[in-house]
């Protein structure tokens, strides 16, 4: 088997390969030519993430610079789906996004990890597990998610979160490592923030 062939199996690899990073370049060029866009040239990027993502849905904006080990060939996106500055994807393996979810500035998602046992760090492997986050989530400023966790529907991880494993649907996770804080409840129908009512 391939390294290429490993590296999206969720087994030992070595990411050095020559085939793995000769592809890899290329990918990186279209990011940086993305993040290299004016403010102005919103049909430009639109037309330019169709082309550097796996997958983007109608109506989602990524405000540049945007990080991403495979410049988003991993990336599955939604609709309606938002990120604020300095997004960066470690989507060595597979990132998938559901619609309407925000991402604040400064959000970490990673597929990619490396061994505990430093003999095979030395060597240069490492491993990617995939990613998802649901539907109309809510990912606060600065929060780190780590490889192969899920993160269910309607759910807001609090700004410097790191989110170590799966987080169920319509919760507020916050903390290091990210918990369940509360379910997302009735109160929050009649206030959005602090006792600061809708209408």
């Amino acid at each position: 088997m391939t390294n290429k062939e490993k590296m999206l199996r969720g087994e030992l690899y070595d990411p050095k390969d020559p085939e793995i990073t000769k592809e890899q370049f290329q990918y990186l060029d279209k990011l940086y030519d993305f993040n290299m866009t004016r403010p102005t040239e919103l049909d430009k990027r639109e037309k330019m993430l169709k082309e550097m993502f796996a997958e983007i849905g109608e109506g989602c904006y990524i405000e540049p610079p945007l990080r991403s080990n495979f410049g988003g060939k991993h990336v599955h996106f939604g609709n309606h789906v938002y990120a604020n500055f300095n997004l960066t994807l470690v989507d060595d393996d597979h990132i998938y996004v559901g619609d309407y979810t925000m991402f604040g500035p400064n959000v970490i998602v990673a597929t990619a990890s490396h061994p505990i046992l430093p003999e095979l760090r030395e060597k240069g492997l490492e491993f990617n597990l995939p990613v998802r986050i649901g539907r109309n989530c809510w990912i606060g400023a600065g929060a780190i998610i780590l490889p192969g966790v899920t993160i269910g529907d309607n759910t807001v991880i609090g700004a410097g979160s790191i989110v170590t494993k799966d987080i169920p649907a319509n919760v507020v996770a916050v903390g290091n490592p990210c918990r369940v804080l509360r379910e997302i409840n009735e109160k929050d129908k009649e206030y959005y923030f602090k006792g600061r009512r809708i209408f």
